[in-house]
């Protein structure tokens, strides 16, 4: 789940800024959380602590109401709302990471990927980038080898994942689809060298720069062993005591051995 975060501070200032290398300077005082990390630890706070999913997302809206929420998630949260609106955005995508640790099987993960997403984005499209990002995060924390995880997410969730970002860079643009957002966001970790080299991949690619490396290094971090001491250190420093409670209890959690989630 830090790499999520990670990614989400990096990419932050380049949301409406699409920047086309992986030529930058990795933190400025630009970078801050946005709506992807808020939501991440939303999902974490509600898997927890056995917490109903829709209170916890509205509760945490309330706390950080200005972090940039995608507008029908705000009209969402902001009227109370308990049904879900068929969003196929990648918000689903974005805020999974939490499932990929706390998931004891294949099947949970995908149960609880369901679960996080279809409270808002029940959308087949939302389902779908939710389960292939946690299920992603899963088999990373396993280290299988990255091409049986990527022939396995192309065969099961039907992503075309053997492009390759030189080729896919010059012409995109930015996409908040599941279906335009989140494989794209799965090569720049196929490609990359170590975590930082995914985060920057996945900004490189122009688009939606926070959510897609946020997605790039929820797996980045569980495949090559967590994310730099000075990243996760850059991160706490944007956190409050709510964000760094969560944080401490996921780490308790996924150094305990996490076990089956009731949903």
């Amino acid at each position: 789940m830090w790499g999520a975060l990670v990614g989400d501070m990096v990419g932050s200032r380049f949301e409406r800024s699409p920047h086309k290398s992986k030529d930058f300077e990795l933190i400025t005082p630009d970078c801050r959380l946005t709506d992807d990390s808020i939501l991440t630890l939303a999902v974490a706070d509600a898997l927890l602590h056995g917490r109903d999913l829709v209170d916890t997302l509205h509760s945490w809206w309330r706390a950080y109401p200005d972090a940039g929420y995608g507008g029908s998630f705000y009209r969402w949260a902001l009227t109370g709302a308990r049904e879900p609106y068929g969003s196929w955005g990648n918000g689903s995508a974005m805020r999974v990471a939490p499932v990929g640790w706390l998931g004891g099987d294949e099947a949970e993960v995908l149960a609880l990927a369901d679960h996080t997403a279809a409270v808002t984005h029940n959308h087949p499209e939302g389902l779908r980038g939710a389960r292939a990002v946690a299920l992603a995060v899963f088999w990373a924390r396993q280290g299988r080898p990255r091409e049986d995880m990527r022939a396995d997410l192309q065969r099961h969730f039907g992503y075309d994942l053997q492009r390759r970002l030189a080729d896919i860079a010059p012409t995109y643009q930015f996409d908040v689809s599941c279906q335009g957002s989140v494989p794209e966001a799965l090569i720049a970790f196929f490609e990359a060298s170590d975590f930082e080299d995914a985060v920057r991949g996945a900004v490189a690619l122009g688009g939606d720069s926070d959510t897609q490396a946020c997605i790039a290094g929820a797996v980045a971090e569980a495949w090559f062993g967590g994310v730099p001491a000075v990243l996760r250190a850059e991160v706490l420093a944007r956190c409050d005591g709510r964000q760094r409670a969560v944080l401490g209890a996921f780490d308790d959690r996924v150094r305990a051995g996490a076990g089956r989630r009731d949903i």
